[in-house]
């Protein structure tokens, strides 16, 4: 027996393990160090990462990276977003604005009032029966009315007339002739009967025809002058058309 034992690993060196395989052999494997380390050759912790990565890295550093460099991106579409909305928002106040101010009821200038029509501020009154004119031919008779604008421009009395087929009418003044507004005309009206059998024995509701015209219109106004021009006419036509001057 030989005095040599086996051989005590030192400092820095290792000790080995062994098996023994089926055909008495040994095989002798370094054994693991005591420091936490892992000998060469052997499958440890630091095996299980990724070719390119060094112990301790987090795999997830390239999105985040990624992330990191859209950030500013994202901050400018947000902030451009807002300001669309803002200016669309602006937009649209101003156009319901404009809608609002362009369908607002609208204030309307006082018109300038036009003046009245002449048959509503002239007035024919009767006045009385009046001499025949010198020299008129027989048949005739005449008398007197007042005409009387009342307001608005002047009046102009364009045509005077009566209805009746067989008496013929002429006026002083004759027509046309103006009369201005607050002012008031005589008139004396001459008739002369031409055909009695075309003249009413009694006239019920005579009545004369005055053409009228203003600044406004042209109206031809018929004016019943009452029942004492009714009764002076009747009379003063059946003595025109008989003999007997009587009544």
């Amino acid at each position: 027996m030989s005095g040599v034992g086996p051989v005590e690993p030192g400092e820095g060196t290792h000790a080995w393990d062994s098996t023994t395989s089926r055909d008495g052999t040994r095989a002798w494997y370094p054994a693991a160090p005591d420091d936490g380390t892992h000998a060469r050759g052997t499958a440890g912790p630091a095996a299980d990462t990724r070719a390119g990565d060094s112990p301790g890295t987090d795999s997830r550093a390239p999105a985040t990276g990624v992330r990191a460099r859209l950030a500013p991106l994202a901050h400018r579409c947000a902030a451009h977003r807002r300001t669309a909305i803002a200016v669309l928002t602006a937009v649209c106040l101003l156009a319901v604005g404009g809608l609002l101010y362009a369908t607002r009821p609208h204030q309307r200038e006082p018109a300038t009032p036009q003046p009245p029509f002449p048959a509503q501020v002239v007035d024919v009154t009767y006045l009385g029966g009046r001499a025949v004119p010198p020299g008129a031919p027989p048949h005739t008779l005449s008398f007197e009315v007042l005409l009387t604008v009342e307001s608005g421009p002047p009046v102009t009395v364009t045509r005077v007339s009566q209805p009746y087929a067989g008496i013929s009418l002429t006026s002083a003044p004759r027509a046309p002739f103006r009369t201005t507004a607050g002012s008031a005309r005589k008139l004396v009206i001459t008739m002369h009967v031409t055909e009695c059998g075309k003249v009413p024995e009694n006239a019920g509701l005579p009545f004369l025809d005055v053409t009228l015209r203003n600044a406004r219109a042209i109206q031809v106004q018929s004016f019943i002058l009452g029942p004492h021009y009714a009764q002076d006419l009747s009379r003063a036509l059946q003595v025109a058309c008989s003999n007997d001057s009587t009544s």
